[in-house]
């Protein structure tokens, strides 16, 4: 008889078995998608869209479209609770779906902690989609004041992506040019290499854009900045301060490692219950610290749809191989981007081709389901 599979999101992590979903469902087994929105947004392409790069049609993939033409199930709400001992799973809405298998890929999310009152010129870099509201409150912004001032809180790429294409976006839609200031804590880019930490100074320098290294950002009351007990007031703010997973494993009482996503082990399962499986930004893969970057997402891709079939139809796992180095591409905004894999760095327009082509292939590749 099928089993019930049952993927909690529709992300990076799970494009492979969304590919092959049709084999899934015609080997008996009924499978189910459960996601907010009838899209996928490619986050490695998000800060390119709020710069007018690309289009919004051009970085998402049509997950229902693609999950119900190939006999599967979409369902557009959001797992909350995972009671594994019944493998059933809550929604937000209250209702409730059974499994054989569960398969996470349920993403990451920008901590709100430290943001408290009015969040009206507040965004977070997720979910991606906020960023198209976001591009047109820069574009509105800078059409009715003169000198706005747009200000971005992070040290990581994201927050170095952000600061860029807001700026490119201000140059091609909007009427006056504003001040962007980059709070980036104490160092920027503090975990890179110092030759990509001069080469992102030097972009930003070029575009003007301040860097402000005087510390961490204590507080956002009321889209005012607290920061040392200095008081910075910009009139729209961008969140890049790291993601953290899903907090969905953590109140569960599954078992989580050390950044609070659902711990893995080196076939993916969870530790506990060997029906779970995850990927992507939602996982702590027990035998190494991985970073929270969509490369690991996409290993992750055969591996999951090889483990979740073999756990529907009781065949052997394969082990997940994290592999070396990987290829660091940021998007500057100023049509360059930051090229790094191993001892290779550079920032130049080819960095920025490179990155383009890798992002449209890999979108062309998974957007062809949906035809």
């Amino acid at each position: 008889m099928g089993k019930k599979l049952l993927l909690a999101g529709g992300g990076h992590a799970h494009m492979t078995i969304l590919a092959h979903m049709r084999d899934l469902v015609r080997e008996g087994h009924e499978v189910t998608v459960v996601q907010p929105s009838d899209f996928h947004y490619y986050s490695g392409m998000g800060p390119g869209m709020l710069g007018t790069t690309y289009t919004p049609d051009e970085i998402r993939f049509a997950t229902r479209q693609v999950v119900e033409s190939m006999g599967g199930t979409f369902v557009r709400d959001k797992v909350t609770h995972i009671a594994a001992a019944e493998r059933q799973v809550t929604l937000a809405s209250g209702s409730t779906l059974e499994y054989d298998v569960l398969s996470c890929n349920a993403g990451s999310f920008i901590p709100f902690d430290n943001i408290h009152g009015d969040t009206s010129n507040i965004f977070t870099v997720k979910p991606i989609e906020r960023l198209q509201e976001a591009q047109r409150a820069v574009i509105s912004l800078c059409a009715a004041r003169t000198r706005p001032h747009v200000a971005v809180v992070g040290g990581g790429p994201a927050a170095l992506e952000i600061a860029g294409n807001v700026r490119k976006l201000a140059k091609l839609r909007g009427r006056h040019a504003p001040r962007i200031t980059l709070f980036a804590g104490r160092q920027l880019l503090g975990r890179f290499p110092e030759k990509i930490q001069t080469m992102a100074r030097d972009s930003l320098t070029l575009q003007d854009i301040t860097i402000n290294e005087d510390g961490y950002v204590d507080e956002i009351r009321n889209g005012v900045i607290i920061q040392n007990g200095k008081h910075h007031h910009p009139d729209m703010v961008f969140v890049a301060t790291g993601v953290r997973p899903s907090r969905i494993f953590a109140d569960s009482g599954l078992p989580t490692g050390v950044t609070g996503g659902l711990l893995v082990n080196e076939w993916l399962q969870s530790v506990q219950h060997p029906e779970i499986f995850g990927g992507g930004d939602c996982i702590d893969f027990e035998p190494k610290a991985l970073d929270k970057v969509g490369v690991y997402a996409v290993r992750e891709n055969p591996v999951l749809l090889r483990n979740v079939r073999a756990s529907l139809n009781g065949t052997r796992l394969q082990r997940f191989d994290p592999g070396g180095s990987y290829l660091l591409l940021f998007n500057m905004g100023d049509d360059t981007a930051i090229f790094s894999k191993g001892p290779l760095m550079f920032r130049n327009w080819l960095g920025f081709l490179i990155k383009d082509y890798i992002d449209r292939r890999f979108m062309r590749h998974f957007q062809a389901l949906e035809r």
